[in-house]
């Protein structure tokens, strides 16, 4: 096979955005969806998705293992906690980047009260791991709702 024929085949690859999958590992609180990985797109060592959470929703307290992850905030407004105790802070707007250490304990909010925080999400690895942690967050997830595909906003 010509070099033409093999990138054919084995080259870039688009992913439109109404194909992307659902059936992914889950926190209550958003919905996470798969772009790219090695099943839908050849990819070796990376895992990148997207993630939507509801208008001032609160997600379960969570860590990704040994993974690193990366956030970009296309939409809304996030408000990330961390730390043992999720005693720590800060806010990210459209534009901005987050970097998630392996094994930090977090929790994602949307910040904004009217419009949905919608999230590029990159991890350094195809495990599709989620920890979901038992910790008693300063910020409750008490109007968290379970949405996605499969499960309806129970208000709609």
């Amino acid at each position: 096979m010509s070099e033409t024929g093999k990138w054919r085949e084995d080259g870039v690859r688009v992913i439109p955005a109404g194909s992307l999958d659902p059936a992914t590992a889950q926190t209550p609180g958003m919905a996470r969806a798969t772009a790219i990985n090695f099943a839908r797109a050849g990819a070796q060592k990376i895992w990148a998705g997207t993630v939507r959470i509801e208008p001032d929703a609160k997600t379960g307290a969570h860590h990704h293992g040994a993974l690193e992850s990366v956030i970009y905030v296309v939409r809304g407004r996030a408000r990330m906690r961390w730390g043992e105790k999720l005693e720590f802070v800060a806010e990210a707007g459209p534009g901005d980047f987050i970097f998630i250490p392996p094994y930090v304990p977090h929790q994602e909010i949307n910040a904004a009260a009217t419009e949905p925080l919608e999230c590029v999400l990159v991890r350094s690895d195809q495990e599709p791991v989620v920890v979901n942690l038992e910790i008693e967050p300063v910020e409750k997830p008490e109007a968290v709702h379970w949405i996605d595909p499969i499960h309806r906003h129970p208000e709609r």
